[in-house]
């Protein structure tokens, strides 16, 4: 049973409402994606080439495969009914129905929204939700953006919206979309639109509900739902007011009411073909005919018979300087007489319920600044679930409207894999495919305020429709087959210890549970990715992108890289199976043996990283005090001498055990000293695990103190990796020192950049690990500090920063990091924000002031955000170390 917090409020309440099947709260969620096109799921096209397939120009009139976006959307959990917000302001060349940005070649840095918008609050169950949208009076430009971000260089900064000037003057609506749940399956939805400017201006809304297409394609729906008929909606009248009635197949019936009797507007949800492709459409009413409708004058466009798949209430207003008008809907599963009554209330119910749960939930010690940050951290994740739907055997298959055209079919080799699930997103715009190291990451602070959510998250990607039958886990969308860092059991164990902590049990069964599956997933690292069989691992690029000199996830001629990182990571997931493997022993003995084999499967891959008789060449260097990637080619063994997270990532590689503990696993113990009394060999290089501390406490780590002390002396100086906001990616050493290799008649270097990349190793995307600063190591590096911090205690000091002469305890250092992490969104004595320029209207407007964008990276100088901005997945980590204050 689902054990909740201490405390309880009525969210809580839901929660276990909901856990125990007694409502489904969760039903209705903001599931719908920030954005479906330019996604591999719609990419029908010979080349792959996803953005050019389907860009953002096709996406009002061709209906989507296998998703739909909206701004501030809803829908069921399988996305069956959508609901979203439309607007237009009477100059946009179209209407607004989802977020612009740019595809990969227009943007000067990859892929990038250019709206401006904010997920200021939910609750797990999405009992209360609210976000933000400042959309322009003027026309949008579009082109603009487009142009000056081609004609600039990746060593330009980016052309933003608000750079066009669209902004100035408050010349914008504050579009405010709230949702508060009357019932699991009762929506209240209130819009209030406010006019900043100090003149009036038009704005036509358009609240729209509408069907995923599911009758197209000649396939049944899906893996849960064969859909035998063509769902519908219409309007019907009952005395002077009208709304729509939805029918559903599968979801039966429910109604949307809007208050004010506004107009209603009726299409289908189909694909244009005229405008597209020049075939005849099989209906006159299509996809866009609310943008003909409004933008075109093209009354013919919309259904007179006030029918379709898609339909939308039309309100038309002239909003007056500094004015906020509001609008009321309501969608739901029963008809309702007096669909508005008690609507006020609820809402403000709803909120109070909200504020009740976080003030149970949050660090009390904040400051109003911080609460806010945290909150909106908690927010950007709740908002950022959609549904994921992505059958990879029908795909590959094709459609009936959608021909199979590929030559060379992506993710081929994952036929078994069948997405159909609410998944926790990186960024639902940039990133709106789940990625299985980001979201370990998410659930650490998800674990905070929905832990059973927490937790099924980590259980799906281990699934059988997910891991390969080889053991493999999925990695995203582009190639489910790129090698991720394997962190899931790490945050397998640390939401084990906090959900334990939060709830006072402790959930072995999940533990258990996912340790099996983990277990397949290490036995095909160790199969496939320690090519020459001596505990030294490859990997690829493992999430980092750009880090390296070569792409390493390519081919290299006849050569090989052996990986300081690969070979870190596989290290710090044994130790991490061997911590959970002893948890499980100490209520079932069996698990001893299990524990016993990581310890030995550690040692091995400690002692190959540092002792060159285990394999001919060590991945640590005497020399430099530091961990580098060796290239082997076919009559020489090169030395990256790159300073990097690759030669920090043998700090994670490190745990504790308790005395006492031990003392309670025989087996484990006798085993554990014959290891080590018969292996010396393995030992010799590494922490003393025989060594106990003044706190009863044995070490396990790569690193002994002299090489600790050597690392750390890297990684706390501000002219390498420390900076004002956290640890860079790439030593600034680099900045006037870059690395070149001349290898292969071709020269290869690499820089410091602290910034955005200006140079693109791995093709599309806009990620620089080239200097900046990034939360998941950061946040992976001060758990490591705190750890080694238990056994050392004050016997261990070093200086902070290196040079300074300021001697600190690793437990004092690690502090000093997260706050550093923190401040990169508190204000300064200025009240600027750091993650923002320091003339950015979101440092200097009241009305942006408290505004949280959670950027994807941080300049490794001014901290300034970069990349995709509302990468509340693992940048929310900062959720959980605002609670650690």
């Amino acid at each position: 049973m689902l054990q909740i917090f201490m405390t309880s409020s009525p969210e809580h309440q839901r929660l276990l409402e909901h856990h125990q099947r007694h409502s489904n709260w969760k039903k209705w969620g903001p599931y719908l994606s920030d954005r479906a096109w330019g996604t591999v799921r719609e990419d029908y096209s010979e080349t792959g080439n996803a953005w050019n397939y389907f860009p953002h120009d096709h996406a009002r009139m061709r209906a989507y495969r296998w998703n739909e976006d909206g701004i501030g959307g809803i829908s069921d959990r399988h996305q069956y009914v959508c609901f979203a917000v439309a607007l237009w302001n009477g100059k946009d060349p179209i209407i607004k129905e989802r977020f612009f940005g740019l595809n990969p070649q227009e943007g000067n840095h990859g892929e990038d929204v250019k709206e401006y918008y904010f997920y200021l609050d939910n609750t797990p169950t999405h009992s209360y939700m609210k976000m933000l949208y400042k959309y322009p009076h003027q026309a949008y430009p579009y082109e603009q953006l487009i142009q000056e971000n081609q004609r600039r260089s990746s060593r330009d900064p980016e052309y933003e919206l608000i750079d066009t000037g669209i902004f100035q003057d408050k010349c914008y609506f504050d579009v405010q979309i709230e949702y508060a749940k009357a019932g699991h399956e009762d929506i209240l939805i209130r819009l209030s639109i406010t006019n900043q400017a100090s003149e009036a201006a038009p704005l036509y809304l358009l609240p729209t509900v509408w069907f995923r297409n599911t009758w197209s394609w000649g396939y049944p729906e899906g893996p849960m739902e064969d859909i035998p008929t063509k769902p519908f909606l219409f309007q019907e009248q009952e005395g002077n007011r009208s709304f729509i009635k939805i029918e559903h197949p599968a979801l039966r019936t429910y109604y949307l009411y809007a208050q004010d009797n506004p107009d209603w507007i009726f299409t289908e949800n189909d694909t244009n073909f005229e405008r597209l492709m020049g075939k005849p459409n099989p209906t006159p009413y299509v996809k866009d005919a609310f943008d003909r409708y409004l933008v075109h004058q093209d009354k013919t466009a919309v259904n007179p018979a006030k029918k379709g798949s898609k339909g939308a209430a039309l309100y038309k207003s002239i909003l007056p300087a500094k004015h906020t008008e509001i609008f009321h809907l309501r969608l739901c599963k029963n008809f309702l007489k007096h669909p508005f009554e008690g609507f006020n209330e609820i809402f403000s119910l709803r909120k109070h319920e909200a504020d009740l749960f976080y003030e149970q939930v949050q660090n009390q010690a904040l400051d109003k600044d911080a609460k806010n940050l945290q909150r909106q951290a908690f927010a950007g994740l709740l908002w950022s679930k959609q549904l994921y739907y992505y059958d990879i055997e029908q795909w590959l298959r094709g459609d009936k409207q959608i021909p199979l055209e590929r030559q060379n079919d992506r993710n081929q080799g994952w036929i078994h894999l069948v997405n159909f699930d609410v998944i926790s997103m990186p960024d639902k715009w940039e990133y709106p495919w789940y990625a299985s190291w980001d979201l370990g990451f998410h659930c650490i602070s998800l674990v905070l305020i929905d832990p059973d959510f927490a937790k099924r998250q980590l259980i799906l990607m281990t699934r059988e429709w997910y891991m390969h039958p080889n053991g493999q886990l999925p990695a995203y969308e582009w190639n489910f087959s790129d090698v991720n860092p394997p962190v899931l059991a790490w945050a397998a164990w640390r939401i084990y210890k906090i959900d334990g902590k939060q709830t006072g049990k402790p959930d072995r069964n999940f533990l258990e549970a996912i340790f099996h599956k983990l277990l397949l997933n290490f036995t095909w690292w160790v199969n496939q990715k320690d090519e020459k069989g001596n505990n030294v691992f490859q990997g690829g690029f493992l999430g980092l992108d750009n880090i390296s000199i070569f792409d390493r996830s390519s081919p290299l001629n006849d050569a090989r890289i052996d990986q300081a990182d690969g070979t870190a990571w596989m290290s710090f997931y044994c130790i991490l199976m061997m911590k959970i493997s002893i948890e499980l022993a100490r209520t079932n003995p069996v698990y001893q043996d299990s524990a016993t084999k990581f310890f030995e499967h550690f040692l091995r891959i400690a002692s190959a990283m540092i002792k060159p008789e285990q394999k001919g060449y060590s991945l640590w260097c005497n020399e430099d005090g530091f961990f580098y990637d060796a290239l082997h080619t076919s009559n020489d063994v090169i030395p990256l001498r790159i300073r990097s997270l690759v030669g920090l990532l043998p700090i994670l590689a490190v745990e504790t055990i308790d005395r006492r503990i031990l003392d309670a696993l025989p087996i484990y113990k006798q085993r554990l000293e014959w290891f080590l009394k018969e292996r010396p060999d393995y030992t010799s290089t590494l922490a003393s695990v025989e060594e106990t501390s003044t706190g009863a406490r044995h070490l396990l780590s790569i690193l002994d103190k002299e090489r600790l002390v050597q690392t750390l002396g890297y990684l706390f100086d501000e002219n390498e990796f420390l900076s004002e906001y956290g640890i860079r990616s790439l030593s600034k050493y680099h900045e006037k020192h870059p690395y070149s290799l001349k290898i292969w008649n071709q020269e290869h270097f690499i820089s410091y950049h602290p910034g955005e990349a200006e140079f693109r190793l791995i093709a599309g995307g806009n990620s620089n690990w080239r200097g900046p600063i990034w939360f998941p190591i950061n946040y992976l590096l001060i758990e490591s500090l705190q750890k080694f911090y238990h056994y050392y205690g004050d016997s261990l000091k070093v200086e902070f920063p290196t040079g300074s002469g300021n001697l600190m305890n690793l437990g004092e250092i690690s502090k000093q990091l997260s706050n550093r992490l923190i401040s990169l969104f508190l204000k300064r004595a200025d009240g600027t924000r750091p993650i923002y320029q320091k003339n950015s209207p979101f440092n200097h407007e009241e009305d942006w002031q408290n505004l949280f964008l959670f950027f994807e990276f941080f300049h490794g100088d001014t901290g300034e955000g970069h990349g995709a901005n509302h990468q509340t997945g693992w940048t929310a980590l900062i959720a959980k170390l605002l609670q650690q204050c």
